[in-house]
């Protein structure tokens, strides 16, 4: 029997987003962005690029190459989840996309403009990593707490990974601003030893977890059947089930679009300040800094909030003023309200990630042995927001030419969050009025 609420393994489960958060931070978020968006705006060709013989917006390009990234895992998920409660296998997936992410991140070491085809595609597998790595972990958070810990040890996790990824972000801000303390003169080396330090950091950090958390159990109706018919059984066991939870088929909606806005907003603002407002490289990371700093306090804030007034109550507020990140965003036009839009993004975001996830996880069946292929409708969820979203996002600004007319779009998949979320509130009542 696994000890619930062990201070240790939950100390352990959370350094898994300590390792890992340093790739949604240097990769996704600060300088991989704003490298990609320097060596591949040129002269001769402007900000357009060739991909294996197609020309592309480079923005777009790396729009497209996540959102393909995240498709393909939006395929697998449920499939390898599934298999992974039947064969007990949770660790062995969340081994395997670690070391996947962490190696491609290394990859990115030898990314320039020459190698653009084998950068992409190392980019490619560094975001599949992760999505992987990520969903088996969050399968544990119903294994190692119990539901009314579960606000709390959730946002550990995300505190644990805003703190590691912080660090990780001021060693690499090192070797980018100061580069001639080292006796770098090759301009692209500082970013990329900054891809390189993701990995090993990632690598290395991800061992804590893989030590501490506990073995797999594996169903013994699944034992002998194959990796088909297993995971099949599985999933269709799973998918069952979730039909008749109406909370939580409503809060999936409302989760899968307020998640298009969040996310997108995420992954493309570095992109936004470095092409649009034309920011320094030292100005974005240190705006991205700020995200991360404040995000650790929303995550805290929001499950103390979550405790007095309900985790949909707070959902509810905190897409209010996603929309209003939006509207405003559409207007910024120097650093300062760039910095001021941060300072706020950031309260939010630590909030709206840490109790997405103890929401969902607090409705999944007491004593379930299907936690990986329940997170998997969750994590494929979130996913295929983050597809749909990146995809508008890039195709808007591949029309217009204009970012800003992308960022005012989002508004309205918060907009439709908002709704569900709404709805769900008349769930809970009912659910309450029949206890």
């Amino acid at each position: 029997m696994i000890e619930k609420n062990n201070k240790k393994t939950i100390r352990s489960w959370a350094f898994f987003d300590w390792a890992n958060s340093a790739y949604n931070l240097v990769i996704t978020s600060t300088i991989f962005p704003v490298y990609y968006v320097a060596i591949t705006t040129t002269k001769a060709h402007g900000d357009e690029v060739t991909f294996f013989g197609k020309t592309f917006i480079n923005t777009v390009l790396s729009n497209y190459a996540l959102a393909f990234a995240y498709l393909i895992m939006v395929i697998l998920l449920p499939i390898l989840s599934s298999y992974a409660d039947a064969k007990g296998r949770k660790k062995f997936f969340m081994k395997l996309f670690t070391y996947l992410g962490s190696f491609a991140c290394m990859g990115l070491f030898f990314f320039k403009l020459e190698t653009l085809e084998t950068g992409i595609i190392c980019f490619v597998l560094a975001a599949m990593g992760y999505v992987g790595g990520v969903m088996f972990n969050n399968a544990y958070l119903p294994i190692i707490a119990t539901a009314e810990n579960q606000d709390k040890v959730s946002a550990q996790g995300f505190s644990y990974g805003y703190i590691g990824s912080v660090i990780l972000q001021l060693i690499c801000f090192v070797f980018v601003l100061k580069p001639d303390l080292f006796g770098i003169t090759d301009p692209s080396l500082p970013a990329q030893i900054s891809f390189l330090l993701v990995g090993i950091w990632w690598f290395v950090f991800a061992q804590i977890p893989f030590k501490a958390l506990p073995k797999d159990v594996p169903q013994t109706s699944h034992v002998d059947q194959g990796i088909i018919k297993s995971s099949f059984s599985e999933f269709v066991k799973v998918w069952n089930q979730l039909k008749q939870m109406k909370f939580l088929k409503t809060y999936l909606f409302a989760f899968f679009f307020y998640s298009m806005g969040v996310q997108t907003i995420m992954l493309a603002a570095a992109g936004f300040g470095a092409k649009v407002l034309k920011l320094e490289s030292g100005s974005l990371i240190a705006v991205i800094l700020i995200i991360q700093l404040v995000a650790i306090l929303g995550a805290w804030i929001m499950s103390l909030l979550a405790k007095k007034i309900g985790n949909t109550n707070v959902l509810i507020i905190v897409v209010l003023v996603w929309i209003a990140c939006c509207i405003y965003g559409y207007s910024i036009v120097n650093e300062t309200q760039f910095y001021a839009l941060a300072a706020i993004v950031g309260l939010i975001m630590g909030g709206i990630q840490s109790l997405s996830r103890s929401t969902y996880s607090k409705h999944i069946p007491e004593h379930s042995n299907d936690t990986a292929s329940f997170f998997s409708f969750y994590d494929a969820t979130e996913k295929l927001a983050i597809v749909i979203g990146l995809f508008s996002f890039a195709m808007i600004e591949g029309i217009t030419h204009n970012m800003r007319q992308s960022i005012i779009a989002l508004a309205s998949f918060f907009i439709v969050g908002l709704v569900f979320l709404l709805f769900l509130k008349k769930i809970e009542a009912k659910e309450s009025l029949k206890l």
